[in-house]
C-alpha cells in the first residue's frame, strides 16, 4: 500500500469574504500499489498561478510547516513526495499586505515561512495555525481574519479592493468571456494604466497583462481535448492559434501539443506543495 492525497475544495465561508477566494484540504489515504517507503516518485506539473496562498502542511514524517506561497509566473516540473495533510488558503486580491505585511509583488516566485514575514500579524497567525489540521485551521481563520482585516476596510481601502476585484474579473477567463484589453479596462474603471499596474503589483503580484496571460493558459489547460485548437484560441482571447501556441510555450516551457502528448499530470493543489 502507498499513500495518496484525497483533496476537497471549499468555497470561502461568508465570514472570510472578500479576503479569501478558496480553500483546499488534503489528507493522506491508502491506495493499492507497491510500497515505496512513503515516498512516491510520480512526475507532475505545477502550473502558473496568480494566487498567493497560506499553507499549513504536515509531511510524511510529521514535520509541520506554515508557509506563504507566492504567485508563480512559469510552469515547473517536479517529482512528487507524499504529504500527510495540508490546508491551502487562497488569498483574494488585495489581501496580502493587510494580512501578511508585504505587497504581493514581493512574494512572486517565493516560498517563505509565515512566521518569517516582518508583520506582527503574520507571526501571530503562524503561531495560531501551526498546530491545527484541516477544518480546525479553517475555523480559526473564520474567527480571527475579519477583525484583523477590518482596518483595511475603510473607505479608501475598500475602494481600491473593489477596483482591483473588478479588474481581476474583467481579465479572467473563468466567467466564460474573452478577457478585456488592459487599456480599455483602465478607461472603464476610471483609472490610469499606471494606477492599474500599481494596484495589481500591490494586490496580486503580477501585471494586469501577465495576469491575463496566466489565466488564458490555465483556460487552455482546462479545456484542451474538448475543444479544437483554433476555437480554443478564439474563445480565450488570442489573435489566432499561433499566438496561443507561442504564449503557452513561454509559460509552460513546451507547446500545447507536446505538453498534452507527454501527458504529464497537472498537480492537484495540495499535491503540488509536496516539493515546496
Amino acid at each position: 500500500m502507498t499513500n495518496d492525497v484525497a483533496e476537497r475544495t471549499l468555497s470561502a465561508p461568508d465570514a472570510l469574504r472578500p479576503w479569501i477566494d478558496g480553500i483546499e484540504i488534503g489528507v493522506a489515504v491508502a491506495v493499492d500499489g507497491e510500497s515505496d517507503g512513503g515516498a512516491s516518485r510520480e512526475p507532475f506539473t505545477r502550473v502558473p498561478d496568480t494566487s498567493t496562498k497560506v499553507v499549513v502542511r504536515v509531511d510524511e514524517n510529521g514535520h509541520r510547516d506554515t508557509l506563504v506561497v507566492g504567485p508563480s509566473t512559469r510552469a515547473t516540473y517536479h517529482t512528487s513526495k507524499r504529504l500527510a495533510s495540508c490546508v491551502q488558503v487562497r488569498l483574494g486580491p488585495g489581501t496580502a499586505r493587510p494580512l501578511l505585511g508585504v505587497p504581493a509583488v514581493e512574494l512572486v516566485g517565493r516560498v517563505v515561512r509565515l512566521g518569517d514575514l516582518p508583520g506582527a500579524s503574520a507571526r501571530q497567525l503562524a503561531d495560531e495555525l501551526r498546530w491545527l489540521d484541516g477544518e480546525d485551521a479553517v475555523g480559526r481563520l473564520m474567527e480571527v481574519l475579519p477583525g484583523r482585516l477590518a482596518g483595511d476596510d475603510d473607505g479608501a481601502g475598500r475602494s481600491r479592493r473593489e477596483v482591483l476585484r473588478a479588474a481581476v474579473e474583467a481579465l479572467s477567463t473563468d466567467s466564460g468571456h474573452v478577457p478585456s484589453q488592459v487599456r480599455e479596462l483602465a478607461r472603464l474603471l476610471a483609472v490610469s494604466e499606471r494606477q492599474l499596474r500599481n494596484l495589481f503589483a500591490e494586490g496580486v503580484g503580477v501585471s494586469p497583462k501577465h495576469f491575463a496571460r496566466i489565466g488564458r493558459v490555465r483556460h487552455v489547460l482546462a479545456h484542451a481535448g474538448s475543444t479544437g485548437w483554433a476555437e480554443l484560441a478564439a474563445s480565450t482571447g488570442y489573435y489566432d492559434q499561433s499566438h496561443m501556441t507561442a504564449d503557452f510555450r513561454t509559460l509552460m516551457g513546451v507547446p500545447p501539443r507536446s505538453f498534452f502528448t507527454g501527458r504529464l499530470p497537472v498537480a492537484q493543489p495540495c499535491q503540488s506543495l509536496s516539493r515546496v
